[in-house]
C-alpha cells in the first residue's frame, strides 16, 4: 500500500501528463497560425521587445527538446517549433523566449533554479546508487543518502513550477500584446502551455513521493 501511494501513483501521474502534453501539442501543431510567423520569428521579437539583443536562437533535432540556455543565453528550439507555423510552434517559442526574458530581467525564481543546478545534477549521478541499493535492497547507508538526494530533487523541482508558469504566462502576454496571435487562437496556445505544466508538477509529485517512501523506510526500521 505505501508503495502504492508514494510511487505507483506519482508514476501514473507521470505517464498521464505525458500522454497529454504529446496528444495537445501534435493536435496543435497541425493548425496553422494566420499570422504565418515561425517559432523563430516569434521568439525573435520578444526578445527585440524586451531590448535582448546577446540571446542566440537556434534549431536542435529532438521532439519537444526546446529549452533556454542562461549560461551561454542561447534559446534552443526543436526544429519542429524553430521552423514550423502552427499554434503549438509558436507557443513552445513564446514560453521559451519567456526564459530568456526571465533572465534578463533577473526574475528570482529562475536565479534560484540555476544556483540549485550544480548541486542537482550531482544528486542526479547519483541516483541509479540509490535506486539499487536503497529501494532494491534497502541498504541503511543509501536510504539515508536517498533522502538527501531526493530531497535535493524535490527542492529543484518545486523552485521549477514557478518558474515554467511565468515563463508560459510572459508568452502569453506578449503573444496578444504583439498583435501575433488573434485570441480564438490563443486557446489552442493556452492548452497546449497548460498541458506541459502539468509534466513539471508530476515531476515535482514523483520526486516528492521518493521522498517520502525513503522516509518511511527508516522509520520502519
Amino acid at each position: 500500500m505505501d508503495i502504492l501511494l508514494y510511487i505507483l501513483i506519482p508514476l501514473a501521474l507521470g505517464m498521464w501528463a505525458q500522454m497529454r502534453v504529446s496528444g495537445t501539442y501534435r493536435k496543435y501543431s497541425e493548425v496553422g497560425a494566420r499570422s504565418g510567423l515561425t517559432g523563430k520569428d516569434v521568439a525573435n521579437y520578444m526578445l527585440k521587445r524586451f531590448g535582448i539583443h546577446d540571446v542566440e536562437i537556434v534549431p536542435i533535432r529532438g521532439l519537444l527538446s526546446d529549452h533556454y540556455n542562461p549560461t551561454n543565453k542561447q534559446l534552443a528550439l526543436s526544429e519542429q517549433n524553430f521552423y514550423g507555423k502552427s499554434l503549438a510552434a509558436l507557443g513552445v517559442a513564446a514560453h521559451e523566449a519567456g526564459h530568456a526574458i526571465q533572465h534578463a530581467v533577473g526574475y528570482r525564481a529562475l536565479k534560484l533554479r540555476m544556483a540549485l543546478v550544480p548541486i542537482t545534477s550531482i544528486s542526479s549521478q547519483m541516483l541509479p546508487f540509490v535506486i539499487i541499493g536503497g529501494f532494491l535492497f534497502g541498504i541503511a547507508g543509501l536510504i539515508q543518502l536517498g533522502i538527501l538526494v531526493y530531497l535535493v530533487l524535490t527542492v529543484f523541482q518545486l523552485v521549477t513550477l514557478p518558474v515554467e508558469f511565468d515563463a508560459s504566462k510572459r508568452a502569453s502576454v506578449q503573444l496578444r500584446e504583439l498583435g501575433i496571435l488573434e485570441s480564438d487562437e490563443m486557446v489552442g496556445v493556452h492548452k497546449t502551455l497548460n498541458a506541459a505544466g502539468w509534466t513539471y508538477i508530476a515531476a515535482f509529485v514523483a520526486s516528492l513521493g521518493n521522498l517520502l517512501y525513503l522516509l518511511h523506510l527508516t522509520q520502519e526500521e
